[in-house]
């Protein structure tokens, strides 16, 4: 977790993109999360993290990506809004 968080958003969205399917997307979503758990990175960071992510997949344009990326970004807008709903919930 050494990179800056616009780096890690960054290469995470390009990732999602280009996953093969749904499930490596999922893949790919779980990875970070535990990543940010393992390296005991602060709810509110994390927040800050899912709010950015779900911005810009929504600055995405279905006429602009193929079939499957934009299977990907409608797959990682969900899983997102559930983690961030997720944050919420413990915050509380």
């Amino acid at each position: 977790m050494s990179l800056p968080l616009d780096d890690h958003s960054t290469k995470l969205i390009n990732k999602i993109l280009f996953a093969a399917s749904q499930e490596e997307v999922k893949q790919f979503i779980d990875s970070a999360m535990i990543a940010f758990e393992l390296n005991k990175v602060n709810g509110h960071v994390i927040a800050r993290f899912v709010d950015k992510i779900i911005s810009e997949l929504d600055l995405f344009s279905p006429m602009k990506k193929d079939a499957q990326q934009w299977s990907n970004i409608t797959m990682a807008r969900i899983l997102f809004n559930r983690v961030k709903h997720g944050l919420i919930a413990t915050a509380d």
